[in-house]
């Protein structure tokens, strides 16, 4: 059994009511659910809430809420793997075994096609895990911080001189899907393989503020 898990807890305080928050005239929850319904490689795609509010607006989209997140994995600082535990729990326990799952965000441009894509990689290369990642739009290694005293410094000094083009390219969780498998893999493997599934820039924006909302929307009309 393949199954998508969509954790989205109630009670965010940077934009309230977040997930369900009208994105261009749709829930932002909604994107999510479409894509993992319209990739047709799930056999439920359930949504992990503590809100019913939340929960009726994913029924409405499609998701299956069969179960109410508990309070304990409710705060505000609650890792996502403990959430992301319960519900495979929960779905071993009343649906059955698991062979894969996607753990996804409630972002605006996942896409089918991409959790597709994220599936072949996944399987062709017999990974742990497949996760879609950008690159950062600026050599991180050229990076100012504070030093202390109001101005700035390089965070890394040994590279104040280096060209751009020299550097070497650093990439950033997507905040979109995660593939993970639960079979057996090869044995002589030393450790976990985790792959990137490579996404354009434009293509991603974190959402954790106002700004990063409107800018996401003017991405989105822009380039889908």
């Amino acid at each position: 059994m393949q199954i998508a898990i969509i954790p989205a807890r109630g009670g965010s305080k940077r934009i309230p009511g977040k997930n369900i928050k009208p994105f261009l005239g749709k829930p932002l929850i909604a994107y999510a659910i479409e894509a993992a319904l319209e990739s047709g490689f799930f056999d439920h795609v359930i949504v992990s809430t503590d809100s019913e509010e939340y929960a009726e607006v994913s029924r409405q989209y499609g998701a299956e809420v069969p179960f109410m997140r508990p309070a304990e994995l409710a705060g505000d600082f609650v890792a996502t793997q403990p959430v992301i535990d319960h519900a495979l729990e929960w779905v071993r326990e009343n649906r059955g075994p698991i062979e894969r799952y996607c753990q996804f965000y409630a972002n605006p441009f996942i896409t089918a096609g991409n959790i597709r894509g994220g599936f072949r990689l996944l399987r062709e290369k017999q990974a742990n895990c497949v996760l879609g990642v950008a690159e950062f739009p600026y050599p991180i290694l050229r990076a100012f911080k504070h030093n202390g005293q109001g101005g700035v410094q390089y965070a890394f000094p040994e590279y104040a001189a280096s060209r751009s083009q020299d550097l070497p390219l650093f990439f950033h969780d997507a905040a979109q899907f995660y593939w993970h498998e639960l079979t057996d893999l090869p044995k002589d493997r030393e450790q976990s393989l985790n792959l990137p599934y490579f996404l354009p820039r434009h293509m991603v924006v974190d959402i954790d503020t106002p700004e990063d909302w409107r800018i996401a929307e003017k991405i989105y009309q822009a380039f889908i």
